[in-house]
């Protein structure tokens, strides 16, 4: 969606604190022994807390408030009776619907101590994050985000999934445009001032290649390599984006 009113600023930022309030209250609860119901439980009792629904929930059906993925796992984890151990990388993804508004953002969680290769992995993502964003302005065109999310990756050793996207989002859950995290040329269409999207960066050290699990869900990396997933819901400007999610 394109944001043309204060109003609508407005309650895209409500549902954004909501997020950054969820994700916050889940990360604390992060530990060894700690199971992914019981993570998107917090998230449950939060939304409904604030009056809010599961925007996965309300869309897709999907089963669970939130989608938690854990070390091979990308996307759409479904949250159960699985614990976390030390040394895990745990995603956690929230996208609360508030009063008709919806945001979006995720973070990956090392649990405990990680691997050097854990930590490089995480320090990849946030790095491909920041400098995706200091790309998202007015008028740049829109392939840039994945061209600077690809390069960055790849100078730090790591690589994008190409079929896992970000996306528009605001009056629903995914709107146009899809937002690449590789490079693609035909994308030349300038970023308008007011348009909300989800930057995310997927990563991986392994190969890119990707599976579908057999619950219908859950997307991994083929190779069984730890993957990572860091978002943002961000307002582009002609200037730095206000990201709403932070």
């Amino acid at each position: 969606m394109i944001v043309r009113t204060p109003e609508e600023l407005e309650g895209l930022r409500r549902v954004g604190a909501l997020v950054a309030e969820t994700t916050r209250r889940m990360r604390e609860a992060v530990a060894p022994g700690v199971s992914t119901a019981e993570l998107d439980l917090i998230a449950a009792r939060t939304f409904h807390e604030y009056g809010a629904l599961s925007g996965p929930m309300e869309t897709y059906a999907f089963p669970g408030s939130t989608c938690i993925s854990v070390n091979e796992e990308v996307v759409h984890g479904i949250p159960g009776g699985r614990r976390l151990r030390e040394g895990d990388l745990v995603t956690l993804d929230v996208t609360p619907e508030l009063d008709g508004w919806l945001a979006d953002a995720a973070v990956t969680v090392p649990v405990g101590e990680v691997s050097d290769e854990a930590r490089r992995l995480l320090d990849a993502a946030d790095a491909c994050l920041a400098a995706a964003l200091g790309v998202a302005r007015a008028g740049m065109a829109l392939r840039e985000i994945g061209r600077t999310v690809q390069e960055t990756a790849a100078a730090l050793g790591a690589s994008p999934f190409e079929e896992l996207c970000g996306h528009g989002i605001g009056r629903e859950l995914h709107e146009d445009p899809t937002v690449p995290n590789v490079d693609v040329p035909t994308l030349r269409t300038p970023l308008e001032e007011g348009l909300v999207i989800a930057v995310e960066p997927m990563l991986t050290l392994g190969d890119p290649r990707l599976v579908e699990r057999g619950d219908g869900w859950t997307i991994a990396t083929a190779d069984g390599a730890l993957s990572v997933h860091v978002e943002h819901t961000i307002v582009v400007q002609d200037g730095a984006p206000i990201v709403l999610t932070a």
